[in-house]
């Protein structure tokens, strides 16, 4: 039977870390997940300890989501990995939906991730939510709070996670490649809380602005200073 790593990188998110963690919680997929590891990259909220709680395997790792990333994944004893931010909740019937998945005879050749969703009922929520799928649909370029899911042995294949402060999942999925991703039919609902903060215009346009600059070839430690 294969089972399921699930790999999530923290850094002083106590308020937004609970309802992610209850909805993995639920396991719907019974025998699928064998461990939960987070790795944290210093936190001093109480992060680390709410992780303990919750019967999660906890790793030290720089800061960075790249670097934690890598680090949760060296750690990961499973076959199939899942990668997931710490303020994205998965909707329910999350994991069979990956078993699904993994149980296509061309699955050890794809990657999976969910469909992208704010936790916010304002229509610049719906409006972002609808360029995202867009963006999915024509460009194949999912990012991280879409979660990703794909076996080890590809995720070795392509070389990992960079240690890279931001656009690391960008790097990853285009070395993934367009035809290697599919959309798997579950919700990832996402904190909305950094667009009420900065606007659901002036976020967005600074993503795009980001993606723009690491296409140029730009240094993603200078885009993390654009990023904010």
């Amino acid at each position: 039977m294969a089972q399921l790593s699930i790999v999530i990188p923290t850094l002083n998110v106590v308020p937004i870390l609970g309802p992610t963690l209850a909805a993995l919680a639920q396991m719907e997929g019974a025998g699928l997940v064998k461990e939960l590891i987070v790795a944290d990259g210093g936190s001093t909220d109480g992060t680390c300890e709410a992780v303990i709680e919750a019967g999660a395997l906890l790793i030290a790792s720089e800061p960075g989501r790249g670097c934690q990333l890598h680090a949760g994944a060296a750690a990961a004893r499973g076959d199939w990995i899942l990668f997931l931010h710490a303020d994205t909740e998965l909707e329910a019937g999350w994991s069979d939906a990956i078993r699904s998945f993994i149980e296509a005879p061309d699955s050890r050749d794809h990657a999976g991730y969910f469909r992208f969703a704010l936790d916010d009922a304002c229509s610049g929520a719906r409006r972002l939510e609808r360029l995202v799928t867009w963006r999915n649909r024509i460009l194949r370029l999912p990012y991280g709070d879409q979660g990703l899911v794909l076996s080890r042995a590809l995720y070795e294949k392509v070389g990992g996670y960079r240690a890279f402060p931001l656009m690391e999942d960008v790097d990853l999925v285009r070395r993934l490649g367009r035809r290697r991703l599919r959309v798997l039919d579950v919700a990832a609902t996402t904190s909305a809380e950094r667009y009420r903060r900065d606007g659901y215009w002036r976020r967005p346009a600074r993503n795009l602005l980001c993606l723009a600059l690491y296409y140029l070839g730009f240094s993603p430690h200078l885009i993390k200073r654009v990023y904010g």
